[in-house]
């Protein structure tokens, strides 16, 4: 059936030996153990070859990964593995096609390929790994120490950056020695997980744990690597392995129950049908239908909703948030500030820009005294304010039709504004 699109899995950090890879390949394992009938596929940017270690079952070798990236559809490209996996080989040398770090994304969305495909990344942020951050349904970050914590600032920067739903970013505690105790008895996993809250992180309930059992299997006097479920199932590493498969498999299936899976169906054309159900088509002030041939155009990069805004409603939002003139064409960003929430004070900054993306004002604007704030966060966002939490919206306007901003090139345009806004108003937090 042509048009299946994958449920990506992106197993990513920019710090190495935080066992990556062995998460990668051995989940890939366990999905296919715990769902029989879903095919998984697995893939590398390194160049170690722990994946074709893994799963290749011929000595001749399997369709490289560099592949991906040349046109031709996944499905004819990948290979059956070992443990019924479906895998690419891996490319010593892979060089990036081009400066596109949304091309993998078209790629993955067209590759007619069904279930799950995971993507193990290189331990640095280059382009591979930017593009399978962009390409990724869910984000796997494994982290077992400071250092690997603090790295991950930068991955999620990627994805809020190019306006991704950051809801898809989880942290996994890795290579953890349960028997090993930091200041005041705390425990690794304890310290990492609350460090990784107190940054608004979301954190897997469960870990991978540090065991010599298992390092074993990648190496030995063999060039075979081997899976935990068939080697080391007398450890604790089994057990949590296999409720990392689980949490992966209630991920997908939310994946697949999504309306707003409309967007990926290829049968659609036209800048009408590229509006996902993530689209609004209300005004999110006024609640009459918007359409975008006027006014402006508003995202929301937690929950990807975005929709068009009439350009009168737009005047009085901004005369509300104390910015004051609006420019004839410019943009907004509008962040629920962290610490205020602590307080039970909801309070947001609003920053004004040109439309070369240059900051014209800002302020911080309590809600109380938003006006029409209020009705707009709340209709932008989807959610009762009580459960607003690090959102952060965008609001753009320029002399054309905002609906011009889901074309391709008005997306391209869009990308880079928003990469510099954001740079902006994150670095003055």
């Amino acid at each position: 059936m042509a048009g299946r699109v994958p449920f990506v899995v992106v197993v990513a950090s920019e710090k190495g030996g935080v066992g990556k890879t062995t998460i990668a390949t051995n989940l890939a394992v366990y999905l296919k153990a715990l769902h029989e009938d879903l095919p998984v596929t697995i893939a590398s940017f390194d160049n170690h070859f722990s994946v074709d270690a893994m799963f290749a079952i011929r000595r001749a070798a399997a369709a490289s990964v560099a592949e991906l990236f040349a046109g031709r559809p996944a499905r004819d490209l990948v290979d059956l593995g070992e443990y019924g996996v479906q895998y690419l080989a891996s490319e010593r040398q892979l060089l990036p096609p081009d400066d596109d770090p949304l091309h993998l994304r078209r790629v993955l969305r067209q590759a007619d390929l069904d279930g799950i495909f995971i993507l193990d990344t290189r331990p640095i942020l280059d382009y591979f790994t930017r593009s399978a951050l962009l390409a990724a349904d869910l984000v796997l970050v494994p982290v077992k120490d400071r250092p690997s914590l603090v790295n991950a600032a930068s991955l999620l920067h990627v994805v809020r950056a190019a306006g991704g739903a950051t809801d898809k970013f989880w942290l996994l505690p890795s290579l953890i020695d349960s028997r090993l105790r930091l200041r005041e008895h705390i425990g690794v996993r304890e310290f990492l997980v609350e460090s990784a809250r107190e940054r608004g992180y979301q954190v897997l309930d469960t870990f991978i744990s540090k065991s010599p059992k298992v390092e074993s299997l990648t190496t030995n006097l063999s060039s075979r690597v081997y899976p935990v479920l068939t080697h080391a199932r007398n450890t604790a590493v089994h057990t949590q392995f296999r409720q990392l498969g689980d949490f992966v498999l209630r991920c997908r299936q939310a994946f697949v129950s999504s309306p707003a899976q409309s967007v990926h169906d290829p049968s659609q054309t036209g800048m009408v049908n590229r509006l996902s159900r993530r689209q609004s088509r209300q005004c999110p002030l006024c609640g009459e239908s918007a359409d975008g041939a006027e006014g402006g155009f508003f995202q929301d990069l937690r929950s990807r909703r975005q929709g068009f805004i009439h350009g009168g409603c737009l005047q009085t939002l901004v005369a509300d948030s104390l910015l004051e003139p609006l420019p004839d064409q410019g943009a907004m960003v509008w962040r629920i500030d962290e610490e205020a929430l602590h307080e039970d004070e909801l309070c947001f900054s609003a920053h004004l820009f040109k439309e070369s993306g240059d900051e014209l004002a800002a302020d911080q604007i309590s809600l109380n005294s938003a006006g029409c704030g209020q009705a707009f966060l709340q209709a932008t966002t989807g959610r009762p304010l009580a459960e607003l939490y690090r959102e952060t919206l965008m609001l753009f306007w320029t002399a054309a039709a905002p609906r011009e901003f889901l074309s391709p090139k008005g997306r391209r345009a869009l990308a880079g504004r928003r990469k510099k806004m954001l740079r902006e108003v994150f670095g003055r937090l």
